[in-house]
């Protein structure tokens, strides 16, 4: 078993796991931690000066920084506790009508799939789900069956632009400027893009974008954005209404009045943003570019330990991999062997035996599941190596 790398001592993660789910919650160097508490401690000493006198014009300077940093207007940009949260504040803020149709695919994060789903049967809609191959071939492969799915009255589409399940990055330009050509929105569940992908939203042109800074960015738990296009920024409103509604808009459109107050909260994982930028930036030499190639250079010779050693069937090519890399596993023999946590037997070895943290899901459905391994700056080679060897004898023993 390994510590990782050279970065691994700028986090807090055990020493005793070797932790290779950055993907599902992120994980957050130390400095940040500490900067997040002065925030807090800047916060509680002087509640009502905070709030009400400085946190406006923080807020405007984190979402300026951010939009230099993910190429969008900051006068479209608002803060989020998570992505589950913008999807749902779009679905529901759109004027859908009965007999409406709504595309999404089998490789979706199952929250946004839920949101999808009570929007559809409050109001009527029809949800076609295109089935998109994994593992996959090209990136014309998940275009064409996205595209082959879409039908005339497609009101939204919500796709991701890199798959949580299944780990693929999605050719989303394409499908963003294909969709919209047919009169279809695109919502864009980039959950896992910011800080893995140099993103350009303007020009991206997606109607709605979401993503976490949480992840891949390394904030606090709690911080992530919404990305709303010009046009779309009266329609779109928080699933909490509040002051916002009836306050002035002469300074911010009531897009940013509603969302940037919701009610009392912790701002501070928002705040956070600026200086994970810079952090990161100044952290690895040759910054973001430098930060996102390291990664990807590691996740391919991780897919390789891992079809070589373990056997396993890689995920698809290198064009559609970055930071995330799912494998398909042989149907699970003990698919009803679930713990408490709704963990299986596999996954329970993996970390009881084998000290790694992973997950192990079903997908797409019993009995099949899937691996899915992450990429960060505090993981090295020997990790999947180690992981690669601990599943060549778990899938050995299972027979």
């Amino acid at each position: 078993m390994t510590t990782g790398s050279e970065y691994a001592r700028h986090w807090t993660l055990d020493p005793d796991v070797v932790f290779l789910n950055h993907g599902s919650f992120g994980a957050c160097p130390s400095h940040l931690l500490e900067y997040q508490s002065e925030l807090i401690a800047r916060m509680e000493r002087e509640p009502m000066r905070f709030f009400v006198m400085e946190l406006p014009g923080l807020l405007e300077e984190a979402l300026a920084e951010l939009g230099r940093f993910i190429g969008a207007d900051p006068a479209g940009l608002t803060f989020v506790n998570n992505a589950s949260s913008a999807v749902s504040a779009v679905l529901r803020s759109i004027p859908f009508q009965a007999g409406d149709r709504l595309l999404i695919t089998d490789h979706a994060y199952p929250a946004c799939r839920n949101a999808l789903d009570f929007v559809a049967e409050r109001t009527g809609l029809e949800v076609v789900v295109a089935q998109v191959p994994f593992p996959a071939s090209s990136h014309d492969q998940v275009f064409d069956a996205i595209m082959e799915a879409w039908r005339p009255g497609t009101r939204l589409a919500l796709l991701d632009h890199i798959t949580s399940p299944t780990g693929l990055l999605f050719p989303i330009r394409r499908l963003v400027e294909s969709l919209q050509g047919r009169g279809t929105d695109v919502l864009v569940d980039g959950a896992h893009a910011p800080g893995m992908v140099d993103l350009h939203l303007d020009r991206l042109g997606a109607a709605y974008y979401t993503g976490n800074c949480h992840k891949w960015m390394c904030t606090p738990k709690g911080s992530a954005f919404l990305y709303v296009r010009s046009d779309r920024l009266d329609t779109v409103r928080p699933l909490t209404i509040s002051h916002g509604a009836t306050a002035p808009t002469d300074a911010n459109s009531r897009f940013r009045n509603e969302f940037d107050w919701t009610g009392t909260d912790d701002p501070t994982p928002w705040l956070t943003v600026p200086e994970s930028i810079r952090y990161f930036r100044d952290l690895v030499p040759g910054g973001w570019p430098s930060l996102r190639d390291r990664n990807r250079e590691l996740l391919t010779r991780a897919v390789e330990a891992m079809t070589t050693t373990a056997g396993l069937t890689g995920p698809g090519p290198a064009d559609m991999l970055l930071n995330l890399a799912a494998f398909p596993l042989p149907d699970d023999p003990r698919a009803d062997d679930k713990d408490a946590f709704g963990f299986s037997a596999i996954r329970r070895k993996l970390l009881h035996d084998y000290r790694i943290q992973i997950p192990v899901w079903t997908w797409p459905q019993v009995p099949g599941r899937v691996l899915r391994l992450s990429v960060q700056l505090y993981n090295d080679l020997s990790q999947y190596r180690y992981l690669a060897k601990a599943v060549k004898e778990l899938l050995e023993a299972e027979g």
